[in-house]
């Protein structure tokens, strides 16, 4: 892994306020406690983390997990040139994949500009994404087979 700092994906962020195996991998895998820098996310993943919470009946305790976990990332707004300008260069990209266009929602679009913008590497468990990398966005894949600790 590059130095690069991390964004970090809704599945990410999903997986590390679940708490299970693939979460514990992610950050021991990552070093996301010990990172130089703070791992990053758009303001969209928060947006789609909570519909998510409300989607899945998150009861206190998690939701207060989950506010915990948010506390430990640094939120990226969309509202600036430099996201505004690769979100164009992402769904140009989008649109001219070799092996036929990739439509990504929209939200996913915002989370990849985000990305481009802050020279960070996407970490995130949804394939969609690797149409994009290496350009216009570093995409770093992850299965979310994790194997079971005995």
């Amino acid at each position: 892994m590059s130095s690069s700092p991390l964004l970090l994906d809704t599945s990410i962020v999903l997986a590390l306020v679940r708490d299970k195996d693939l979460g514990k991998h992610i950050t021991s895998q990552f070093g996301l406690k010990s990172a130089v820098h703070r791992p990053l996310i758009s303001i969209v993943t928060v947006g789609e983390i909570w519909a998510l919470a409300d989607q899945f009946g998150f009861g206190n305790v998690k939701r207060e997990f989950l506010k915990k976990v948010l506390a430990t990332l640094v939120v990226l707004d969309i509202n600036h040139e430099s996201v505004l300008d690769a979100y164009v260069e992402v769904d140009r990209a989008c649109r001219t994949v070799k092996v036929g266009a990739r439509i990504l929602s929209k939200n996913d679009l915002w989370i990849a500009a985000t990305a481009k913008a802050a020279s960070a590497v996407l970490l995130t468990t949804d394939k969609d994404f690797l149409c994009l990398h290496p350009q216009p966005c570093a995409v770093h894949y992850i299965d979310q087979t994790v194997p079971k600790k005995d």
